[in-house]
């Protein structure tokens, strides 16, 4: 981005005066050796949180600024801005979700994070290893949202926290917000399944070319009110947002478990799953 159109960006302000680009922030650097790195350390510990931040910030998108702009000043974004400045203060308020009727995407939330051992402030804390400056900009509130509605991805689109499904909801968030660090994880990852799952018949590929057809036909998540959301019935919310079950997704868990592979921990059921198939 040429340095005329940073500074167009830099006098474009809120109502509240927030500027939409502080003027200290350092324009994002393309660099697709650190982002190889850091994927390499994520294939090694999918826990890594910090290096899926590094891959992002190393792989920016060309039109970053202007989604931000498009939905920061909106008055849909203005709207969320009041309302719902910092969403892990409401997604971390497990108490009054819990509030919410049964079956609704607030308890759904609950359930999974509970048993998952995870917290909204959790990412934070992971995102902030990253080393990522902070600036007061409404840039700061975009990626925040954006990293803040991860895990509530789990949720709608039902892909759990195995490999194939944080791949699948990588692409699915390529499909709402696309940059090519989405592509990375989610497509070289799968790649990465299918090598560790050598000889399964299971349709890794398949399982997440639909997640990314998913997000690319689904309204974008981070624009809609979470609030409002997570009262609503899970059922009700995933059909407005047209995420409809993940059909190979679940397929592939099904071929996984009858060939003795845990899609947990492929690595080590890997090699007696390969000698079964052999055998067969």
């Amino acid at each position: 981005m040429t340095r005329s159109a940073r500074d167009a960006y830099s006098q474009m302000f809120a109502a509240d005066g927030t500027v939409l680009l502080h003027p200290d922030r350092e324009a994002a650097k393309y660099r697709p050796l650190r982002a190889v790195r850091n994927f390499q350390k994520l294939m090694n510990d999918k826990e890594d949180t910090a290096a899926v931040f590094k891959i992002f910030e190393s792989l920016p998108s060309k039109d970053f600024l202007t989604r931000v702009a498009d939905l920061s000043l909106s008055e849909r974004g203005e709207h969320l801005r009041s309302t719902e400045p910092f969403l892990p203060e409401i997604l971390d308020d497990h108490a009054a979700l819990r509030r919410t009727p049964k079956g609704s995407l607030a308890h759904a939330y609950c359930d999974f994070m509970e048993a998952e051992g995870l917290s909204a402030a959790g990412l934070v804390a992971e995102s902030e290893r990253a080393g990522r400056p902070r600036y007061p900009d409404l840039v700061e509130w975009f990626i925040n949202r954006s990293r803040d509605t991860h895990d509530l991805f789990h949720i709608l689109t039902g892909y759990g926290r195995d490999a194939l499904g944080e791949a699948s909801v990588l692409l699915f968030t390529h499909g709402q917000s696309p940059s090519q660090g989405h592509l990375l994880i989610g497509y070289a990852g799968a790649a990465n399944i299918k090598k560790m799952a050598k000889g399964s018949r299971a349709p890794i590929f398949g399982a997440v070319r639909e997640a990314h057809r998913t997000g690319k036909g689904a309204p974008q998540l981070m624009a809609q009110p979470i609030r409002q959301l997570l009262e609503r019935p899970l059922a009700d919310v995933r059909a407005e947002l047209r995420i409809p079950e993940p059909q190979q997704y679940r397929e592939c868990h099904r071929i996984w478990q009858a060939e003795g592979i845990d899609p947990y921990n492929l690595l080590a059921s890997s090699k007696p799953a390969e000698q079964e198939l052999l055998a067969a």
